[in-house]
């Protein structure tokens, strides 16, 4: 049997779907955050016309699909091994700080996103999977959480991520009724950098690394590996000056 791979990042079920209306942050005002939107609804209106002239629809076949170029500095996915989910994460990056040390840069404390089902997009058109992922972070979050879909596309919820524990990064793909896919607590394996083109967040956050994860005991659904790619936003602030005790960031991911 073969190993599985989860390869989590920011992706639609429906391909090429017609977008939900979306609410805008406030945020939305600066000229990278129109950008972004801009060129997601540009190329999904390209898209949408070069599909109509295809005699059946295109298939969601992720054994084609390989790590971007910019993640050859992360290690391979295991030998054997087959792409299984690939996800939009949509959620914030978490941290604290102490009063006290007000120069201190702030403390990571695990993350919370909610996880859509980008597989089919990714497989036929990556370069609008990835335009979904940078525009997604500048709708409004509470809506797609609501609505059970990424707004402004129609990818339906395929699971959710948090912290089990400190050191334990936890991606539950479960929670449809659709499909279950497995649970994966796991670890981290390896980081790289951001790539330095990488989009910013909503107040000019550098995006957080990209990460490879291994399986820690208790996955199922043969899940062994997640790597977290094409990120979009998330850092903190260099130090704790102003900032309260805790607060989150908002990122995506794919």
């Amino acid at each position: 049997m073969h190993a599985s791979l989860l390869l989590v990042s920011a992706l639609a079920a429906s391909v090429w779907a017609a977008p939900t209306f979306p609410k805008i942050t406030p945020e939305i005002n600066t000229p990278d955050n129109i950008r972004s939107i801009s060129d997601y609804f540009n190329l999904l209106a390209s898209k949408v016309q070069e599909s109509r002239g295809l005699s059946l629809p295109p298939l969601c076949d992720l054994s084609h699909l390989s790590l971007p170029s910019e993640a050859s500095a992360l290690p391979k996915p295991a030998e054997g091994s087959t792409l299984k989910h690939i996800a939009i994460g949509r959620g914030t990056q978490n941290y604290t700080c102490d009063a006290t040390t007000p120069s201190a840069a702030p403390k990571a404390v695990g993350a919370v996103a909610t996880l859509f089902n980008a597989s089919c997009i990714a497989a036929t058109s990556p370069d609008l999977a990835n335009a979904l992922g940078r525009a997604a972070l500048h709708f409004d979050l509470a809506q797609s959480e609501a609505s059970r879909r990424l707004t402004p596309s129609n990818l339906a919820v395929s699971g959710v991520h948090f912290f089990a524990d400190a050191t334990t990064a936890f991606f539950n793909l479960d929670v449809s009724t659709s499909w279950k896919l497995g649970e994966i607590p796991c670890g981290k394996n390896a980081s790289v950098a951001a790539p330095a083109n990488a989009p910013l967040g909503l107040n000019g956050e550098k995006a957080v690394p990209w990460l490879k994860l291994n399986a820690k005991v208790g996955a199922t659904g043969g899940l062994q590996e997640v790597y977290r790619v094409e990120t979009v936003g998330g850092s903190a602030p260099a130090t704790c000056a102003g900032m309260p005790a805790s607060f989150q960031v908002q990122y995506a991911t794919q």
